[in-house]
This record gives structure tokens, C-alpha cells and sequence, in this order.
């Protein structure tokens, strides 16, 4: 696109036309032409939330400049939101704001590093300590599954056509994709987040590559995760039974697919808040890590300042169909080692 531009303005100097002058169009402040319903409904946040995403941006993207009309923090901020939550090509989401395409283009990027260099580990952080407690015990109220520190899954992000080692990014459904790897708690918060890898990737490939699964490794942690059956079991991450024989095995499963369907559902709240994680994004894959991390902190301070709002059927669903997909899932099983068999036997026995 920009060596078209490039060409057109070469051909206007060719044939004498004069440079097209620069328009700089009116910007106005969406936060005070808005009701805080609309703004909610455009951006995904409430006036105050978004305010608040500004302040603790603005040192770095105010910056001291000659140019005419720079954009503001706020501003910046905005367009932002609006390309997440809409999906919307840059054109479309500059015209909503007054800005063009090209500096819609940088102002994302800007945006998206500045989330994750200055609020990434404060909100998205494995709990530990006190915190890790109290984890334990929500999760253990839903559904009486004991010291579970998490659920984890894989999520497919569609991206565009790579350029480089396309084939890698074919996923099982036949489209380009990231196979995003999430950790969530209790309150549908991701507490881990892997976004690096291919769609072609199998999710227990990522698990085993992770860095959380070298701190689980070494002791750093002590609880369980809890998967679906494409992840290999251990004494670190139970997955069901795929076929029971007694009723405290059902018991299991059923507890089970109560506590880890927290995750499913963590990403159907994430994909709705953000169309764009849900239609795709149109970048390289280096950059769609970048949006898929932001859009997870974003998640984050809308979980925290309740600006995330969860209908209360999310929490119910069906347990013959969650089992059934389960115990259906696509992929070879990997074969269990000795000392996650153990452990969960003993759960089975000891809680169930």
C-alpha cells in the first residue's frame, strides 16, 4: 500500500499538480460526546476504566514532538480499544476517531507494546503465597476439587497468510492460527499466558515448553492445574479419567469438568470483549503475540475493576456433554507417568 502512494505521488510531480495539502481533520473526546453506556458498548470499558488505562500510560505515550496535531494519550488509548474489541480494518477504525489509516497503524502498535511493557506483570501474575490459598479454596468451592491453582487450555487466534514457514500455522481446522496457551482462576483472570506458538502446535508441546511447567518442575508450586485429556497427566496436572470403573472415577470426572469448563469459558468472555481475537487479526504473527498479550491485560483490569461483566449462566453447563468432549478429544492420549497415576488415584480415593 505504501508503494502505491509512493507512485502516485511521483506520477502527480511528473505531470506539475501540486502536493495534495495535509487535512487535519476535528478530533473530539468520545468520553465527553458519550453517554458511559455508549462509550461501554465502543471500547469495551467504562469512561473511568479507560482513564485509568491512560494514566498508567501516559509517560510513555505522551512524547515531546515538532509535528503538527500529535495525538494524545487518551486518544491513543481509544483507537486502541476500538480495533480490539471491533476487529475493524485501520481505515475504518481511523475514520471513527478523526485519525488516518497510517497513524491508526503505529498507535496500536505503540499502544499494544506499552500494555505489556508497564502493566504485564502486575496483572497477569500466577498466584503464589496468600494468594495461592485463597485460589485453592474458590476452586474448591465449585465443585470440591482439591489444590487447584488453575485450569489450562489452547485457544486457536486466526491470523493472517505468514510469509514465512506458512505450513506451521495450519491448524487441525485448516486455518492459519496461533495456538494460544492460557492459565485461568476462579474469577476467569489468566494468570499465565503462552501466545508464541503455531497453530499446528499440540497443546501438550506448549505445556511442556513453558515456563510455568519448569516452575511446577522445580517445586516452585504446590497445587495442581487441571486439563482435558490432550494434555499428558502427572503429579502436576490431573486430567479424567477416560474410562471409569467405580463411582468415585465418575465422582472425579464429573468435579473435574465443573472446575476446568472455568477455562472454556475464559476464553468465550475474552473473545466476545475482543472481536478481533475472535474474527482475526491481520498482522504478522509476531505482532498478533503482541495484540493477543495485550488484549489478556486488558482482560485483566476488566476483571478487576469490573468492567467485565459475566451473565450468570456462565457458570452452569451441561456435565454429559462436558465429559463426553472430554473423553472425545481429537489427538493421541500421552501415556500417564507412574507418579501422576498415583496421585490421582489418591485424590479419586481420598475426595471422591
Amino acid at each position: 500500500m505504501a508503494a502505491v502512494h509512493r507512485r502516485i505521488r511521483r506520477n502527480r510531480r511528473r505531470r506539475g499538480l501540486l502536493p495534495r495539502p495535509r487535512v487535519f481533520r476535528d478530533r473530539g473526546n468520545p468520553l465527553e460526546d458519550l453517554e458511559e453506556e455508549e462509550v461501554y458498548q465502543r471500547y469495551r470499558f467504562r469512561p473511568q476504566t479507560v482513564l485509568f488505562i491512560t494514566a498508567e500510560l501516559h509517560d510513555t505515550l505522551e512524547s515531546d514532538t515538532n509535528r503538527n496535531q500529535p495525538i494524545p494519550a487518551l486518544l491513543q488509548v481509544l483507537i486502541f480499544l476500538r480495533f480490539v474489541a471491533t476487529g475493524a480494518h485501520l481505515r475504518l477504525v481511523g475514520d471513527s476517531l478523526g485519525v488516518s489509516e497510517s497513524s491508526v497503524g503505529r498507535t496500536v502498535k505503540c499502544v499494544a507494546s506499552a500494555l505489556i511493557t508497564i502493566l504485564c506483570r502486575r496483572f497477569i501474575t500466577f498466584p503464589t503465597g496468600e494468594m495461592a490459598l485463597r485460589v485453592k479454596e474458590s476452586f474448591r468451592r465449585l465443585a470440591g476439587f482439591p489444590k487447584v491453582l488453575g485450569c489450562i487450555d489452547c485457544t486457536h487466534v486466526r491470523i493472517s497468510t505468514p510469509k514465512k514457514n506458512e505450513a506451521d500455522y495450519v491448524n487441525r481446522k485448516g486455518f492459519h492460527s496461533l495456538n494460544v496457551q492460557m492459565v485461568c482462576d476462579p474469577n476467569f483472570r489468566i494468570t499465565s499466558l503462552c501466545a508464541r506458538w503455531p497453530g499446528s502446535t499440540h497443546d501438550s508441546r506448549i505445556w511442556k515448553n513453558s515456563t510455568l511447567f519448569q516452575m511446577f518442575e522445580n517445586g516452585a508450586h504446590d497445587g495442581l492445574l487441571l486439563g482435558d485429556s490432550g494434555y499428558p497427566l502427572s503429579k502436576h496436572l490431573m486430567t479424567p479419567h477416560l474410562t471409569t470403573q467405580a463411582p468415585n472415577e465418575e465422582r472425579f470426572n464429573e468435579s473435574l469438568c465443573r472446575t476446568r469448563v472455568l477455562i472454556e469459558q475464559t476464553f468465550g468472555i475474552l473473545k466476545r470483549k475482543f472481536q478481533a481475537l475472535h474474527f482475526g487479526i491481520r498482522s504478522t504473527p509476531e505482532q498478533a503475540v503482541v495484540y493477543i498479550t495485550a488484549c489478556s491485560i486488558l482482560h485483566n483490569i476488566g476483571i478487576e475493576r469490573g468492567d467485565t461483566i459475566v451473565s450468570s449462566d456462565c457458570r452452569d453447563i451441561n456435565i454429559r456433554n462436558c465429559l463426553q468432549q472430554i473423553v472425545n478429544a481429537n489427538g493421541p492420549v500421552p501415556p500417564a507417568r507412574n507418579e501422576g497415576i498415583s496421585k490421582r488415584i489418591a485424590i479419586t480415593n481420598g475426595f471422591f
